[in-house]
C-alpha cells in the first residue's frame, strides 16, 4: 500500500472557454481501472453530443498503471496533456475527463494542448487535490493518573501521529493515528513511557487526509 500520495478529494467539474469551444473538466477519485471506466462511461452518456471526451488516469506505486486517450483530437493534443498534468503534480488514483464542445474555430496543436491541460488543472483544483496518508489506528487505554503524561507525549509527536478522540469512563482511552511506517515504534514508545501499564491496541489501517483543517478518514 502507498504510504502517502496526492489525489483528488471528490468528483468535481470546471469549465473553460477557448475561442468559443467549451472544455469541461471532470475529476474523479478512483481506486482501480474498473471504477475509472465506469466514471468515463457516465461522462460519455451525459455528454453524448460533445465532439470529444478525452481522458487520462494513473494509479499505484510509481504510477505504473496509466492510460490516456485523445478521442479523435489531433494525436498527442488532448489525453497526453491531461496525463502530463497528473504526472507533473504527482496526482495518483485519479481520472480526469475533459469534454469538448467545438465552437467553430480551430485551435491548432498548441492551443489544444494548452486548453486540455488547463481544463484538467481547473477540475483537479476544484475537487480539490489532497494528500492521503496511511495510518495505523490505535486504542490507548490508561489510568487517569497516567493520562496527562501520555497525552502530552502523544501531542509532542504531531509530526507522525494525530490524536483523533478521547473517551472518559473508569479509565481514559485515546484514539490515535500513527503513520504506518512509524506505528510499531510509536506503540513501543507508549509502552515504555507507561512502564507497560497502558493498553495499546492496534485497530485498523486507514487512509486519512487534512481537508480544510479537518481530518477525514477514507
Amino acid at each position: 500500500m502507498l504510504h502517502r500520495f496526492k489525489t483528488v478529494y471528490q468528483h468535481a467539474t470546471a469549465e473553460i472557454i477557448e475561442k468559443k469551444s467549451r472544455f469541461i473538466g471532470h475529476a474523479f477519485p478512483v481506486e482501480d481501472e474498473a471504477a475509472a471506466l465506469a466514471f468515463l462511461d457516465s461522462v460519455r452518456k451525459e455528454h453524448g453530443r460533445a465532439n470529444h471526451n478525452c481522458f487520462a488516469w494513473q494509479f499505484g506505486e510509481q504510477s505504473l498503471h496509466a492510460r490516456q486517450s485523445d478521442d479523435g483530437e489531433l494525436a498527442g493534443t488532448a489525453g497526453m496533456p491531461i496525463l502530463d498534468y497528473l504526472r507533473k503534480e504527482d496526482i495518483k488514483n485519479t481520472l480526469i475527463v475533459v469534454t469538448r464542445y467545438f465552437g467553430g474555430t480551430l485551435l491548432g496543436t498548441g492551443g489544444l494542448v494548452r486548453a486540455y491541460g488547463r481544463a484538467a488543472k481547473e477540475a483537479a483544483c476544484a475537487a480539490p487535490v489532497i494528500e492521503k496518508v496511511l495510518y495505523q489506528k490505535y486504542s490507548v487505554v490508561c489510568s487517569y493518573h497516567q493520562s496527562g503524561k501520555l497525552q502530552y507525549e502523544i501531542l509532542q509527536r504531531g509530526d507522525i501521529c494525530v490524536m483523533l478522540d478521547t473517551l472518559y469512563t473508569d479509565s481514559v482511552e485515546y484514539i490515535v493515528l500513527a503513520e504506518a511506517p512509524h506505528a510499531a515504534a510509536f506503540a513501543n514508545f507508549l509502552q515504555d513511557i507507561s512502564s507497560g501499564q497502558a493498553a495499546v491496541t492496534p485497530l485498523e489501517l486507514v487512509y486519512c487526509a487534512d481537508v480544510g483543517g479537518k481530518i477525514v478518514q477514507f
